[in-house]
């Protein structure tokens, strides 16, 4: 039973929770809603089967300009959305184009604190440009489960 309610709570959230494609951009509603559902997805499904469909660029977890990123807390990434071949690297001395160690700010922030915004600069995967981003994470026992919009 308690399955059954789990299954229908994510079926719930794919529903209504899946922003209309409205605009260019993700914004930071459909950013929050995205890392709900994740999390959601990950609870209930577990970790293994939540990673393959983030990595998988399910329909379900990328939405234009928006998708899901999973780290350990030791700055691996589980799941990405946008480029698969991070799977598995370890990325916690990652900087972006102004020195950022934004890996490693992101999980000390997850280390302390509830959910949160970061920012910094990364490639959009629609734009091929390096843009500021603004990166939304809710951390789990051992992970952060993050999304982020491009800021224009």
């Amino acid at each position: 039973m308690k399955q059954l309610k789990a299954v229908a709570a994510i079926a719930l959230l794919v529903a209504v929770g899946t922003p209309a494609l409205a605009g260019e951009f993700a914004t930071k509603e459909d950013a929050t809603a995205m890392v709900a559902k994740a999390v959601a997805f990950v609870q209930a499904q577990g970790p293994e089967k939540a990673y393959a469909e983030f990595t998988g660029k399910s329909a379900a977890f990328v939405d234009r300009d928006l998708y899901v990123v999973v780290y350990d807390m030791d700055g691996k990434v589980l799941a990405h959305g946008a480029n698969a071949k991070l799977v598995g690297k370890d990325m916690l001395d990652a900087t972006d184009v102004d020195g950022k160690y934004y890996v490693k700010e992101r999980l000390a922030l997850a280390a302390k604190q509830a959910d949160f915004w970061q920012d910094y600069k990364f490639v959009n995967p629609v734009s091929k440009k390096i843009e500021p981003k603004q990166m939304f994470c809710h951390p789990l026992p051992d992970t952060a489960v993050c999304a982020g919009i491009y800021v224009k």
